[in-house]
């Protein structure tokens, strides 16, 4: 057995990050591409903190979500020993009130919770009441992520609960 600790990252595949931009395909995308809502839209530019190229830090954020309550400092350093760069660390946690956010978009469609340090010093979500509706609407074709749960839109804005056909079922098998 080997006694190394886990890394927090993961190299990726350096040729598949070589799309720059969200690309649309179909005749409908040359009416629109240089129109200002297009041109405005934050999900056709590269975010500030898309992070090095040819690393993944989706561990890293899902180890500090799993850590949410715990003090900061044994995290932080259980954290900073996994990794290559400490700086990730500060796309998600604030350390000042000033640069607290409720949702941190991460890559082109991947979205966490805020964190933040707390006057004792425990790490807390920013606003733990955000649901994934409140993600801008992809693009077709494309899927959004939360909190590191791929989330498809269509089917959260349905009325229905999914397995009504399934206590259907049931209920119909129990009065026959």
């Amino acid at each position: 057995m080997s006694n190394r600790i886990k890394p927090l990252y993961r190299k990726e595949n350096k040729v598949s990050l070589s799309s720059k931009y969200n690309v649309r395909k179909g005749s409908e995308y040359r009416y629109e591409r240089h129109t200002k809502a297009f041109l405005n839209d934050d999900r056709n530019h590269k975010p500030m903190n898309s992070g090095k190229h040819g690393y993944d830090y989706t561990p890293l954020f899902k180890f500090l979500l799993s850590k949410v309550g715990s003090d900061w400092d044994q995290t932080y350093s259980e954290a900073k020993a996994r990794l290559n760069d400490p700086l990730p660390i500060f796309w998600m946690v604030a350390l000042h009130e000033s640069e607290r956010r409720d949702i941190i978009r991460i890559g082109e469609s991947s979205y966490y919770f805020g964190l933040f340090v707390d006057t004792k010093g425990k790490l807390a979500i920013v606003n733990p009441d955000i649901t994934s509706t409140e993600l801008p609407e992809p693009y077709p074709g494309e899927t959004l992520s939360f909190n590191g749960i791929a989330i498809n839109k269509a089917d959260s804005q349905t009325d229905e609960p999914e397995n009504t056909d399934i206590k259907n079922d049931e209920t119909s098998e129990e009065k026959s």
